[in-house]
């Protein structure tokens, strides 16, 4: 990979990790142009004060455009031509796959499909995607590691994420495109999304207002926080895997804390960053939940010499001095 300044597409740029990592790229000196389509699966709002206060001091455009449309998402490589492509975009979320599947199949496999067929037509040297902890299922075996199997998906959304990884193979495998598949674990931070559990839960506490806690709180979940998660995605961008001796240059990492905890024992923590008491209203477990997520880091740490190590009561200290300020605003 060569050193010099680089042209970085960062898809979903507007949403929580594409900002951070689309802003830390500039900041790195790269040419950094952003897409989102700005949809309302979460207020727009948000996605439009990330840019506001991430992107645009950082020099970043981010141009409105919908990947499931093969031609936008043409006129978007002929305009920007990327030597660099790190695909964030995507349907996200678990519970609302069961409500709205036409919404993955469009974001996650047809968007999915276009971008990987311009990175081809446009010599792309690296294609960094996001994946998901939720491909591991109900893995019973724990921490989990990149070579468990993943075939057992227990959502629509993990269903696409893991597809998003055999389809990245095919084209590095036939095309030598290198692709990086990133199973992201739990990320929280500030400017996250309304939709994860530490951002309801923090919003609902300090209305008074009571959360809703599954599975009798016993739900174990590995919480990476953003700056790690952004360290991991810079570093793996620029070391691709090579494709030699018959092997697609392809991999996959996961990127997460190592450290899991359980719901009851995140929201005890949250309770002493913000200083509310929580007024739990518990619930059985949803359809789409896993038990636990345990990211096995090993295979990231001998790649690019880093692992995620953000203890859960610093991250969510900056989230909740975040919140706080952004409530008011």
């Amino acid at each position: 990979m060569t050193g010099g300044p680089h042209t970085v597409l960062v898809t979903g740029a507007a949403g929580f990790v594409g900002s951070f990592v689309a802003a830390r790229l500039a900041a790195m000196g790269h040419r950094v142009v952003g897409c989102d389509n700005f949809n309302d699966y979460y207020t727009p709002q948000l996605k439009h004060d990330r840019v506001q206060a991430l992107l645009t001091p950082a020099g970043v455009e981010c141009l409105t455009v919908e990947l499931a449309d093969a031609a936008q998402v043409t006129a978007l490589f002929d305009r920007v031509k990327p030597t660099l492509v790190v695909h964030l975009a995507a349907q996200a979320g678990v519970r609302y796959s069961l409500q709205n599947p036409a919404a993955y199949v469009q974001s996650n496999l047809v968007g999915f499909g276009n971008m990987l067929e311009a990175c081809r037509q446009h010599q792309v040297q690296h294609l960094l995607y996001a994946s998901s902890s939720s491909v591991y299922g109900q893995n019973a075996k724990v921490p989990f590691s990149e070579s468990d199997r993943v075939d057992e998906p227990v959502s629509l959304y993990a269903a696409t994420k893991k597809s998003n990884e055999l389809m990245a193979y095919s084209y590095s495998h036939l095309f030598q495109l290198p692709t990086t598949g990133l199973r992201f674990f739990t990320v929280y931070g500030p400017w996250g999304r309304p939709d994860m559990a530490y951002f309801s839960f923090t919003e609902k506490m300090l209305k008074g207002e009571p959360i809703p806690v599954f599975a009798e709180g016993k739900l174990t979940r590995d919480f990476t926080y953003i700056d790690d998660i952004v360290e991991g995605v810079v570093r793996l961008l620029f070391k691709p895997t090579p494709g030699e001796a018959g092997r697609a240059p392809h991999a996959v990492f996961n990127i997460g804390n190592h450290q899991p905890v359980t719901v009851l024992d995140f929201i005890q923590t949250l309770e002493q960053v913000t200083g509310v008491k929580a007024d739990m209203q518990f619930l059985p477990m949803q359809p789409g939940d896993v038990p636990a997520t345990y990211a096995d880091t090993e295979r990231l740490r001998a790649w690019v010499d880093f692992a995620p190590t953000t203890a859960l009561k610093d991250g969510l200290n900056h989230f909740a001095t975040w919140f706080r300020q952004w409530a008011k605003a």
